[in-house]
C-alpha cells in the first residue's frame, strides 16, 4: 500500500504543482483526522504556514480532488478524498456539529446502485450524509421536549 505523503506528492506531480512543505503541512493536519474546519485546519498548522496560504492550499487541494468538502447546513468540513483512505460516508449531529463516519456497506451500495439503475442513471461517485442527533445531544434534547409537550398540554383549552 502506497504512503500518504507518497500519494500527496504523486497526485501533485500528476497536475504539475510543486510539492512543498507547507503543503506537506497541511496534508499532514488532514491525515488520520475526522472532517475538520478551516479554523481547525489553520489552526493545527499555526506557527508553519500562515492563514491565507492554508486557505490557497485547501483550494488547491479540493481542485485536484485531494480534500473532499463535507456540506452541514450552510457550514463545512474537510477530510481528505477515498483516495486516501476507504470510502465511507457520516452522521452529522445538528446540534453539536461532531460528524461520525462509517464504513460503506456492499448492501448500501447495492441499494444505491438499484435506484440508479432504475432512474437510468450511471453513478460517478457520491456523499451520503445522515443528519440528526448523536447520543448525547438526543439525550439531553429528549428530557427538554418532554417537558415542553407536559407544558403545551397543561394550557387552558387543551
Amino acid at each position: 500500500m502506497v504512503e500518504p505523503l507518497e500519494q500527496l506528492h504523486t497526485a501533485l506531480k500528476s497536475h504539475n504543482q510543486s510539492w512543498t512543505r507547507p503543503r506537506q503541512i497541511v496534508f499532514s493536519a488532514l491525515a488520520g483526522r475526522e472532517p475538520q474546519t478551516m479554523h481547525e485546519i489553520v489552526s493545527a498548522c499555526a506557527g508553519q504556514v500562515d492563514r491565507a496560504s492554508v486557505y490557497r492550499i485547501i483550494s488547491l487541494f479540493e481542485r485536484l480532488g485531494i480534500v473532499e468538502r463535507l456540506q452541514i447546513g450552510w457550514k463545512y468540513k474537510l477530510e481528505l478524498s477515498d483516495a486516501f483512505h476507504s470510502h465511507h460516508h457520516h452522521l452529522t449531529c445538528l446540534s453539536c456539529g461532531r460528524v461520525i463516519p462509517f464504513d460503506e456497506s456492499a448492501e448500501l451500495e447495492g441499494h444505491l446502485q438499484h435506484i440508479a439503475r432504475s432512474k437510468n442513471f450511471v453513478i460517478q461517485g457520491h456523499q451520503l450524509e445522515i443528519q440528526g442527533l448523536c447520543q448525547a445531544c438526543a439525550t439531553k434534547t429528549a428530557p427538554a421536549q418532554v417537558h415542553k409537550k407536559t407544558r403545551n398540554d397543561m394550557r387552558p383549552g387543551r
